[in-house]
């Protein structure tokens, strides 16, 4: 046993983690959390990684890591949250050093070509995130620890590593990682990268310029579209990767995902309520949406499959006074890591962020009391389409507008119907805005 194992209350460890913004399975009932290993990084003062398990009483299991310290004689939990400790890992990853222990060794990584850390290193946390946990380090570098962790290599350093490779421009280059590999686990553990220093998000900005200057984000809009084309083409381009290498849709993909909206349908309508006026416009139109969903399946078929972001919107995108920079590469947090790196229609990408601008029409009016113009979203999946097409590899697309719109309406339907899930379980007096994006793909013409 490690110093740091003697001072850890396992009574108290439920509790705890079941507390953490991070923690990812808040509705579940958890049963026991225990420590499952701990590898010491320094020995004086204690300093290291602790694997948390959390068991429910479904019979399953997460893992999840904990940068462990010591402070005024008692174990800090979450040790990145204090500067001191998380200097610590920064010194680790300047020194590209290897911890080994009896059950696993954990690697730090510095990129040759990165620009070096200063050995003095200040540390500062930043903002509250709902998955992982981030530091600045020394204004020049963002290092985020990854949470809650599944093995295999995580997709954002997958992503980030290829993308920087490639020297595109739109991202916050990778410089650096760590890594463990384990009898438990082998699994990535955090990355460094560039600190976009002038960058403002773009889900608060999109807020605030509807209410200042819509035709001004409008033209920025289409700069953004562009970078999501480029993206995407850089993404689809190297044939000799196995993990990046576009791939050929199998027969029973579409037709899978078209019954799996198809049920998601049929179980929404039959709990929707009778008697809210938001619903109006879908009211009674079940079978229609199910209808229309088989049509456009028909006729969205083709392209190439490919690593893609997998949790575009605008929150996910920086604005920097020069350019657009796109964020957090992991996919959705939900859904298990083999799917979050498997390579899907870029399209979808693009469905999150048409979805997303639906929102941000809303949501200006109601959060910025802001008057914005009726026609906006529909300026706003325009220009964003226009600048995406200018820069996409259109092979990785199907063949003809006809095909490609009724994919991207495919998409589009999936992330509206969640959304309406979602709205009615949790914000109902949002409900109205997925409602407009399923009645307008019901009223637009296929083909």
């Amino acid at each position: 046993m490690t110093d740091l194992d003697a001072m850890i209350d396992d009574e108290q460890l439920v509790e705890w983690l079941t507390a953490q913004r991070w923690f990812a399975s808040k509705t579940r009932d958890v049963a026991e959390v225990t420590v499952a290993e701990i590898l010491t990084l320094r020995e004086d003062p204690p300093f290291g990684i602790g694997l948390l398990e959390a068991s429910f009483h479904a019979g399953t299991h997460e893992l999840y890591q904990l940068v462990l310290g010591v402070e005024r004689g008692r174990v800090a939990l979450d040790a990145l949250t204090s500067p001191p400790h998380a200097a610590v890992l920064a010194d680790l990853l300047r020194e590209q050093t290897v911890c080994e222990s009896a059950s696993g060794t954990i690697e730090f990584h510095w990129l040759p070509d990165a620009p070096p850390l200063p050995e003095r290193t200040t540390v500062r946390p930043i903002g509250a995130e709902q998955s992982n946990s981030s530091v600045v380090l020394d204004d020049a570098f963002v290092l985020k620890a990854f949470r809650r962790l599944e093995p295999g290599e995580n997709p954002e350093l997958e992503m980030l590593r290829f993308l920087s490779a490639r020297e595109f421009p739109n991202i916050a280059t990778l410089t650096g990682w760590y890594e463990m590999h384990g009898d438990l686990l082998t699994a990535t553990l955090g990355i460094a990268q560039e600190y976009v220093s002038d960058g403002r998000d773009g889900w608060e900005l999109a807020l605030d310029e509807l209410g200042a200057d819509p035709q001004r984000f409008l033209d920025r809009l289409h700069e953004l579209g562009e970078v999501i084309g480029r993206m995407h083409a850089v993404l689809g381009s190297d044939l000799t990767d196995p993990d990046f290498a576009p791939e050929e849709p199998a027969g029973e993909g579409l037709s899978l995902l078209t019954a799996t909206i198809d049920e998601e349908i049929e179980r929404l309508f039959i709990r929707l309520p009778d008697d809210e006026p938001a619903l109006e416009p879908i009211a009674g139109r079940g079978e229609e949406i199910r209808d229309r969903l088989q049509m456009m399946s028909h006729v969205g078929t083709g392209g190439r499959l490919i690593r893609h972001h997998g949790d575009l919107h605008l929150g996910q995108t920086l604005r920097t006074p020069d350019r657009w920079v796109v964020i957090d590469f992991e996919g959705e947090p939900a859904r298990p890591l083999t799917e979050r790196r498997r390579k899907r229609s870029p399209l979808r990408d693009v469905a999150g962020m048409l979805r997303s601008f639906a929102y941000a029409a809303s949501a200006s009016e109601v959060l910025r009391s802001n008057a914005v113009p009726a026609d906006w979203e529909i300026r706003a999946r325009e220009t964003f389409l226009e600048g995406y097409f200018e820069c996409m590899e259109m092979s990785l697309l199907p063949a003809g507008q006809r095909a490609i719109e009724s994919l991207l309406g495919i998409f589009e339907l999936e992330k509206a119907v969640y959304e309406l899930r979602y709205e009615l379980d949790n914000r109902p007096q949002w409900v109205s805005i997925p409602v407009a994006g399923i009645e307008r793909l019901l009223e637009e013409p296929i083909g």
